[in-house]
């Protein structure tokens, strides 16, 4: 129930936004509005306030939205009310009101971002855990442990990094854009800072997924190697471990962050059977050493090991806030770092440089919604921001039914001094609606796949 109420209420309100700055840019051109529609379908809800021209309407089906103003294209017009029209409109009347509506969500995710800003929120420490074996992390020479106090993009000054969601901010951009992520870094209090270099250049931003960190070797922040609550019936139990016990080796190897024995866990696993492991841990200050077998368990990537217990503390935490001023700078910031990125994301997809598993549709969002409204006001605030400005950037796209592919035809209507020819019109639309359709139909391919796997 969380989860669907969150939905509708991200689609109530970000659809309402982009058709209320198509609205409001209209009205303040002079055009007349006869219909601002949430949703598409038979309306369950309609009303005009005293004195308006515009009837107001919530359709059963609330996957978009429109505004529908007075057009000769669309119907006769009343030669009185000819001036009142959208298409007798001046040229940067008409490109001002199509593009009011992406330009609604980006500037409804600044105000989303600077408010979870200025609310401030808990945040995992940039304390990082070890790297995976193997992984561009671990060629840098990254152990496990170190608080990463600053970071840059190549020879970019380097900024402070606040939480682990700067840290994972950064290193997205880092691959997507091919370049060397520089990190200061702090091995422990009172240890001289030292800087890393994480050359991101080879790295294959087909692979910028949402597994981007494990494949960098950054798996998570750091936590102390200790277990949670133990399943009934599981190996944990059956091996005689406890909550609270403390692991300090797996066989002949140390254990020094849960990171670290997840994995270690996880690669019990050979040719589908599971291997016996001797661990020594730490009990209310007893050693201990127990023979622990994993179980199997199938995942899409292969056959991993799992003990059926919570596995490493709670991170360490950050409260992270901004005063009024900082706050605001920073959600201008973020919202336009956010639109580069979707842009650089679908021009790489575009041109196979990315994969398409990118793309998400209407049931990762609601999952989404769901996950982040659990969790309470200030990330799903940020879920909103992220939706909100993917809306924006997607609209403002050259792709004919959306508000890009309009904003194009003015762009020629400018350039060439009259307006696209009839004739062309009705294929651009056709090639814009199969377009549409197909990224549709690829989103949802993917959703299916996601919860299927």
């Amino acid at each position: 129930m969380l989860t669907l109420l969150a939905f509708l209420v991200a689609l109530g309100l970000l659809i309402a936004i982009h058709e209320y700055g198509h609205y409001r840019v209209a009205v303040a051109c002079g055009v007349k509005v006869l219909r601002f529609s949430i949703g598409f379908g038979k309306p369950l809800l309609r009303w005009q306030p005293k004195g308006s021209q515009t009837e107001f309407v919530l359709g059963a089906f609330p996957l978009g939205g429109y505004v529908r103003m007075l057009d000769e294209r669309e119907a006769p017009v009343p030669a009185h009310e000819r001036h009142l029209a959208f298409n007798t409109q001046p040229l940067r009347a008409r490109a001002a009101i199509v593009a009011a509506g992406p330009l609604a969500n980006l500037l409804l995710a600044v105000l989303l971002y600077a408010l979870v800003h200025w609310i401030g929120v808990q945040e995992p420490a940039a304390r990082l855990a070890s790297p995976l074996p193997g992984t561009i992390a671990q060629a840098a020479g990254l152990q496990g442990g170190e608080l990463v106090q600053r970071a840059a993009l190549g020879g970019a000054e380097p900024e402070p990094v606040r939480s682990f969601e700067d840290l994972r901010w950064i290193l997205t951009q880092g691959a997507l854009e091919g370049a060397v992520v520089r990190l200061e870094v702090e091995p422990a209090a009172g240890v001289l800072r030292r800087e890393v270099l994480l050359d991101l250049t080879q790295f294959d931003t087909r692979e910028a997924d949402a597994q981007l960190l494990r494949k960098i070797g950054i798996t998570g922040p750091w936590t102390r190697p200790v277990l949670g609550e133990i399943m009934p019936g599981s190996p944990a139990e059956r091996a005689g471990l406890q909550e609270g016990d403390l692991v300090l080796q797996v066989d002949e190897t140390p254990v020094v962050d849960g990171q670290q024995l997840r994995e270690l866990i996880r690669e019990s696993v050979r040719d589908g059977k599971a291997k016996t492991q001797t661990w020594r841990i730490d009990r209310a200050g007893t050693t201990l050493l127990l023979s622990v077998q994993p179980q199997p368990h199938q995942e899409p990537t292969g056959v991993v090991g799992r003990i059926g217990a919570y596995v490493g503390a709670a991170p360490e935490f950050v409260r992270v806030r901004y005063g009024p001023l900082e706050g605001l700078g920073k959600a201008f910031a973020r919202t336009w770092d956010v639109s580069l990125l979707t842009l650089r994301m679908m021009g790489r997809m575009l041109i196979g440089e990315a994969s398409l598993k990118n793309l998400s549709g209407p049931l990762t969002i609601a999952d989404y919604a769901g996950r982040s409204a659990s969790l309470g006001l200030v990330p799903y605030l940020a879920f909103l921001a992220v939706i909100s400005v993917s809306l924006g950037v997607l609209n403002l796209l050259p792709i004919p039914v959306l508000d890009g592919g309009h904003l194009m035809y003015y762009l020629w209507e400018g350039v060439a001094g009259r307006p696209v020819p009839e004739r062309w019109l009705e294929p651009l639309q056709r090639g814009g609606m199969a377009v549409l359709l197909l990224m549709m139909a690829i989103a949802l391919f993917n959703d299916i796949s996601r919860f299927l796997g």
